[in-house]
């Protein structure tokens, strides 16, 4: 289990415990002014990866304990997790609404209207973090040039990130101010700062799930799709027709895999049950 599991889920999945998207932890107004602040402006996304492409430039012995530092300075304030759809399909089970909108992220670095965001409430209509969202500057991502704030059915909104899956893009649950889980992100590169902050510059901001990908040799083709979808580069290079393997220390367990598989050759077992992964997770 990750340290979010033994802090906030009593030593079970957090993201799972519905105390986490509790409407009571918006009334904290530190909880409040942050995510009002983090919607305002996608301005402090642009400062936050200049400032890792400057550290990009240092040798990286200088760098380690900076690094380190913004990794922990993120886990107080919005952390994310790589989860896989069927914990996906569970969180929504239990959440009451759903709001589909434009993700900050894409707005960033490829313009307006790439809808891969969306914000979960145990409350109707998304409760306060939807009025919270509304009530700062936010014309930019929700205003009347866009296509604003999506309320969607659970079943709809499963489907479109089970659609999202064949793309290539990974399912991560986002806190506002840790424990509150306010949204679940659909990532990928380029597009995704959170994912670039970790893969590329090398500076976590997410875990990796709580699984991770293995492959059935005798049902597996070695057709190499699978490689050509993960977005984390996770599987052993090959050569023509050789059967899938999984690097355990690049695999974040997101499932996608399965998506591109015809054969069923791929599933997700327990990162506790690969002692050469169980502890990593960062």
């Amino acid at each position: 289990m990750c340290d979010f599991c033994q802090q906030h889920g009593e030593g079970k999945k957090w993201y799972l415990d519905a105390r986490n998207y509790s409407e009571d932890l918006l009334s904290d107004l530190r909880r409040r002014r942050f995510i009002e602040r983090f919607f305002a402006s996608p301005n402090h996304l642009v400062t936050g990866e200049r400032a890792l492409h400057k550290l990009d430039k240092i040798p990286s012995f200088l760098t380690r304990g900076i690094r380190r530092k913004i990794t922990a300075k993120q886990q107080v304030r919005h952390f994310g997790q790589v989860v896989p759809i069927e914990d996906i399909e569970k969180i929504l089970g239990f959440t009451t609404s759903v709001v589909r909108l434009a993700c900050m992220c894409r707005h960033v670095a490829f313009g307006p209207e790439h809808r891969y965001c969306y914000g979960i409430s145990l409350a109707p209509e998304g409760g306060e973090m939807t009025r919270i969202v509304r009530a700062a500057d936010t014309s930019y991502l929700i205003g009347p040039k866009t296509g604003g704030l999506e309320f969607l059915p659970r079943e709809k909104a499963l489907a479109l990130m089970r659609e999202s899956e064949e793309e290539g893009h990974c399912h991560t649950v986002w806190t506002f101010m840790t424990p509150f889980i306010g949204g679940i992100c659909n990532c990928s590169l380029p597009g995704c700062m959170a994912m670039s902050a970790t893969l590329v510059h090398n500076t976590p901001v997410m875990f990796r799930s709580e699984y991770l990908a293995r492959v059935d040799e005798e049902k597996c083709s070695g057709c190499g799709e699978c490689a050509k979808l993960c977005p984390f580069e996770a599987f052993v290079p090959r050569k023509r027709k050789d059967k899938a393997r999984v690097d355990w220390k690049k695999c974040f367990g997101c499932g996608i895999c399965r998506s591109a598989c015809a054969r069923d050759a791929l599933s997700l077992v327990d990162r506790s049950s690969v002692p050469a992964a169980a502890s990593l997770w960062l």
